[in-house]
Order: C-alpha cells, then structure tokens, then sequence
C-alpha cells in the first residue's frame, strides 16, 4: 500500500512509519520539525526511505499534494500538550486540520482513513470504561479531538473511516516518559497523591499493530475503538516496576495532591496569558489524579486484537534503548 501518516515526525508516528516499511508499502509522511526529538526522528526515517514532507495539516495546498496517491491515511497529527498556546491553536491543528485532511483524502480517492483519537475525551471517569462510556473531555485538547472525531465519523458513508482512542502509548523512541525513568534513576521520585489511580498503557507496537487491524478490517468502517495494554497498574506499581528494571528504588514518602494541583492551577492562569510554558500545569497533574481502567472488547471482537506486552516487558524495551540513545 502507498501510506501517508500525518504526525510522522512524533513518536507514534515515527515509529509507526518504521514498521510500515518493515511490511513492505511505501510510506510518505507529513509532520513538523520543532523539536529536537522531531528532527532526530526526521533523521532516522527519512534514512530508511520514508519520503518526508515537512508542513502543517492545516496547510491545505500541502495536504492536498501530499494525499495523491495514497491508499491510506493514519492521521496522528495533533496539538496535544502545548501549555503555551491559545485554545485557537487547538481548534486550528485539531479540528480544522482534521476536515482538510478528510476533504483532501476524499478528492485524492484515498481508500481508509484511520485516525487517531484519545482516551482524553472521556475526561475523568470511574470503572470500566470502553466505546460507549459516557464522553466528557476536561481540557481543550479533548474538547477538540471529541469533535474531530465525531466529524471523522460523521464521513463514514462518504469514505471509509475508522477513529482509534489511544491510550498513554510507550515504548522506545517516547521520550514523554523518559522525565520518570530519569527522575527513579536518579532516585528522586516521589508520589503525588496516593498512588492508587490506574494508568492503562499500550506498548507502542501494539497500538500501531491496532491500527493495521483497523485499516484492513471492513467491519472498522465507520467505528470507534478503544485500544489499550493487557491490564491496568496503578502509579505506584508503574514507578515500582521502572525502579526494579533500573536496580533503583522509589521513595515510600507521598505528598499530598492539593498543593501542587494548586500550584499547577496558579501558574497556568499567570504565565500562559504571557506564552510562556509553565513548568508545571494541571494536565502534567493528570498523571497523579486521572484514573483509566479500558476494555478493549469491542477491538478484540471486531479486529481480531489483543496486547501481546505486558508492562514490565515494555519497560525494558523502553530503558534499553534510552540507554542506546545516550538519554539513561
């Protein structure tokens, strides 16, 4: 297949970009290089024969010229954690820049878009969730992928669709966790709160595995998925499990939430107004507050998935290449 992934340059992307080229298809990608991380996976897949254009989905000349010729769209691109941008940044990337990849896709007689949602449009939300879980997204970022994602649905009888939630997503080349296996390491960890609330992740091979599902499945046509790990581990666990993979140990001290969820909240509200990014702000809270426990039936019945890796397994996956990257 001729694949086109828009967010190439980021983690999922990148990485997803390598194994599409170990699959045998042509992949061409489109993302941006405003990161160190970025220009360093440019690097890398460009190397392996990706065909790479640097630009924007909000751009619709270059979304319109990269969409000829392909079969496939993976639509990854996103605004997501900038704290130091107006909510129309959000709106622009996350919305608009959705509809012009859908417009474009539909022009250039492309075969399946697959896009790339989040788990963020459920908000906070207690028990087992999955597909039809009520929605209610607490931040801007969810605020706008919920409504790119109801608008990719609502394309389903004119193109073949798909939407993925995807869950916090690991692995090697995520360097978004790499702050936490830095600070165990360094044994300087500590918990927030009380440690209890559930973090369902999803190895990053597994989730792009998820994805290929989704784009050859005809019954994903039109459907939400929800992909997740095999099971759930609280943050205690999570920074138990990292420690143990680094020969360290996490501190058995706990603060209390409240006053930095507060701080969190004081310096948003006082430095985002002057664009600066606060260097703590209320979704990094989220890792300490928010609790996610997912079922991934409905993928497991109607796409034949299931997580192959278990956390301590992708844990050491993921310190081993830090440590090959020179980041550990």
């Amino acid at each position: 297949m001729n694949i086109l992934i828009t967010g190439g340059t980021g983690f999922i992307g990148s990485r997803m970009a390598l194994k599409a080229l170990e699959a045998g298809h042509l992949v061409r990608i489109l993302g941006a290089e405003n990161t160190p991380a970025e220009k360093c996976n440019r690097g890398l897949i460009e190397s392996k024969g990706v065909e790479v254009c640097l630009g924007s989905v909000t751009q619709s000349a270059t979304v319109e010229s990269v969409t000829k010729g392909i079969d496939v769209v993976f639509h990854l691109a996103a605004a997501q954690h900038e704290a130091n941008v107006p909510d129309t940044v959000f709106n622009d990337v996350n919305v608009g820049g959705t509809e012009t990849i859908l417009e474009a896709s539909l022009r250039a007689g492309v075969s399946r878009v697959i896009y790339g949602s989040t788990i963020g449009v459920y908000g906070a939300l207690e028990g087992t969730i999955d597909e039809e879980s009520p929605l209610n997204p607490d931040n801007i970022y969810g605020r706008t992928k919920l409504e790119a994602e109801r608008m990719v649905v609502s394309y389903a009888n004119r193109l073949s669709v798909s939407a993925i939630r995807i869950s916090e997503t690991y692995g090697p080349g995520d360097r978004r966790l790499l702050k936490l296996f830095k600070a165990i390491d360094k044994e300087v960890f500590f918990i927030i709160g009380t440690g209890k609330n559930l973090h369902h992740l999803i190895y990053v091979d597994d989730l792009i595995r998820g994805f290929f599902l989704a784009a050859e499945a005809e019954r994903a046509c039109g459907e939400v998925f929800v992909l997740a790990g095999p099971r759930p581990v609280s943050t205690r666990e999570m920074a138990d499990i990292i420690a143990d993979d680094l020969g360290k140990k996490v501190r058995r001290v706990r603060f209390p939430l409240f006053p930095f969820d507060w701080a969190a909240s004081v310096m948003e509200a006082t430095l985002k107004p002057f664009g600066i990014q606060p260097p703590l702000h209320r979704r990094r809270m989220d890792f300490f507050k928010k609790s996610f426990e997912l079922s991934a039936d409905k993928a497991r019945r109607l796409l034949g998935f299931s997580a192959e890796t278990e956390f301590p397994q992708g844990v050491g996956h993921t310190s081993q290449w830090y440590r090959q990257e020179g980041l550990l």
